[in-house]
């Protein structure tokens, strides 16, 4: 470890330590966070728990301070067409994986979908970014909600509309990934 990121790193992790030891708040009974809550609820869970705060505020400080870092990331719009195919057929065949198989599966398709909108974010327009990236944010949210809510409802008493519906997603990825390599 350099001794310039050893000079940050060592206070960091006593810090993390230090509040580590308490209750990380991210679970029933702190402020927003009730059933029956509602949007106001979910609104507030994020940002009355100290885990949820500082976690978030620390990627966004992270992140605008790394930016791409010249890194490239290759294969990025085939990932992307391949992460339709692959979420189509694990919703035409209902398909159950452990919780940290969909976690990782999720999170390794998002970091190719991140990539590629972090590229294509017009040069020179940091004084847009605050609100693009709000608005996107907030259109995420509602697509990821209107989702949620689809497969809510589809799964009691229309599950076949459910697997077509992966079947058009899983086709469409499909058609993109041949475009794309």
């Amino acid at each position: 470890m350099t001794p310039t990121l050893s000079r940050f790193v060592r206070p960091a992790a006593a810090i993390a330590l230090t509040f580590g030891a308490s209750v990380a708040f991210a679970h029933p009974g702190h402020p927003g966070h009730t059933a029956e809550g509602g949007l106001l609820a979910g609104v507030l869970h994020p940002l009355t728990g100290a885990d949820h705060l500082l976690a978030m505020v620390a990627v966004g400080v992270w992140s605008a301070l790394l930016g791409a870092g010249g890194v490239a990331l290759p294969m990025a719009e085939p990932m992307i067409a391949a992460s339709l195919l692959v979420f189509g057929l694990l919703i035409a065949a209902r398909a159950q994986l452990p919780t940290w198989g969909g976690a990782l599966l999720c999170g390794a398709f998002a970091l190719f979908h991140g990539y590629a909108h972090g590229t294509e974010f017009p040069a020179g327009a940091q004084a847009m970014f605050p609100t693009f990236v709000g608005g996107f944010a907030v259109a995420t949210a509602l697509l990821h909600t209107a989702g949620i809510g689809a497969g809510f409802a589809l799964k009691p008493r229309l599950a076949w509309l459910a697997r077509l519906s992966g079947v058009g997603v899983a086709l469409y990825g499909a058609g993109l990934l041949a475009a794309a390599v």
